[in-house]
């Protein structure tokens, strides 16, 4: 079974136990044309037709996920990844970071925010006044004397306090998955956090599996 993911930016393939991405820009003429069956998710249109060029007998996994939420315009990978999880709050850390809530196997909602890259860009375009340096560790317990600190506060702060938001609301655990395990963790000291960062595949294999039973009538 081989599996891929294809975002906005890369195509995220899993093939056995290992794991690679190609830049969506990027020719997959290289890759061999793999015996197993390929599934996969796409969020980037113009990327799969490029990938079902290459793997014409690809099959979607949109097709047979049972998964329903009163979410309109729900991205297939969000799908994918709270089908996983039936109590949580699950951050996907990518180019866009969202933040989605499962309570009791029900999807209750979610929000998108811009990803750590696009933080990142967003201030030197304001002002080249505005360029600084990125840094994982701020304390967001004391208020700003640099401009530095003061991008890097206004960035965490826009990321963990409406994800604490929920946590309070909910009493859940968090999940982090995908990006850097270590980028938000030291923001959530006192709450139960776990990062599974292949979230995405563990959930597709699962998600196989079921349909396979049910054709079978397990």
């Amino acid at each position: 079974m081989i599996l891929c993911d294809i975002g906005n930016t890369t195509y995220h393939f899993r093939v056995n136990k290992k794991s690679f991405k190609i830049a969506t820009v990027e020719s997959l003429k290289h890759l061999p044309m793999y015996k197993d069956t390929i599934y996969f998710i796409s969020v980037n249109n113009k990327a799969t037709k490029e990938f079902l060029k290459k793997f014409p007998n690809a099959i979607n996994l949109k097709s047979i996920i049972d998964f329903k939420t009163a979410y309109q315009g729900m991205g297939i990978d969000r799908q994918v990844v709270c089908h996983y999880i039936k109590d949580g709050i699950i951050v996907d850390l990518g180019s866009a970071l969202t933040v989605d809530i499962m309570k009791k196997g029900k999807h209750k909602g979610g929000f998108i925010l811009p990803g750590i890259e696009a933080y990142k860009s967003i201030y030197p375009k304001i002002s080249k006044k505005l360029s600084f340096d990125f840094e994982k560790n701020t304390n967001l317990d004391k208020i700003p004397l640099t401009t530095n600190d003061a991008i890097n506060y206004a960035i965490f702060s826009a990321i963990t306090l409406p994800i604490i938001k929920e946590y309070e609301k909910y009493k859940t655990k968090i999940y982090f998955t995908g990006g850097d395990k270590d980028l938000l963790k030291n923001y959530f000291v006192d709450i139960p956090v776990k990062y599974k960062k292949n979230m995405i595949f563990t959930s597709m294999k699962k998600i196989i599996k079921e349909s396979n039973n049910k054709k079978k009538g397990k």
